[in-house]
């Protein structure tokens, strides 16, 4: 106990250092430099925007093979729920005499149908996770790009401000 408290405060400690931010260096203003700042706030504004573009695609794919996949879950147990009405129908109808053999049929029947339906569910399932896992490389990938854009629009500047 004494050591989980332990590691409790010293991640507060740790956070808490972490998260506490650098003074903002003042740069001296002149034309040179705030025409640098102007270049890097609109390079960083059109990287924004990409990065933003590429989220909202990403997530258009993934919705579209979410709702196509959601749609063949559907159609896949539909039919199931078809082939479990058709074999109770053929128990029902049976003969007194078949009926022990006509029920056995229609447990393997909806055995089959359910079966089927949970290996569709399994790779709609499987083709969402996928789909899913490139819109987060995506996103990931505009992410690092704005952030590289970002530094070296700040870099600019700063470079700006050492000349003058």
């Amino acid at each position: 106990m004494n050591k989980l408290l332990a590691t409790l405060i010293a991640s507060v400690f740790a956070t808490a250092a972490y998260a506490q931010t650098p003074a903002p260096t003042t740069v001296p203003t002149s034309p040179a430099i705030s025409k640098e700042q102007a270049k890097a706030d609109e390079k960083v504004s059109k990287a924004e925007v990409k990065e933003a573009k590429k989220d909202a695609d990403a997530d258009k794919d993934v919705a579209k093979v979410a709702d196509k996949a959601e749609k063949k879950k559907a159609k896949a147990h539909a039919k199931a729920a078809k082939a479990h009405d058709k074999a109770n129908e053929k128990v029902a109808k049976a003969d007194a005499d078949d009926k022990m053999k006509a029920e056995a049929k229609a447990e393997k029947d909806i055995a089959s149908a359910d079966t089927k339906a949970a290996k569709v569910d399994a790779k709609q399932d499987a083709k969402v996770a996928k789909e899913q896992a490139e819109a987060n490389r995506d996103k990931s990938i505009a992410a690092a790009k704005t952030s590289e854009v970002k530094a070296k629009a700040a870099a600019d500047v700063k470079e700006a401000a050492a000349k003058h």
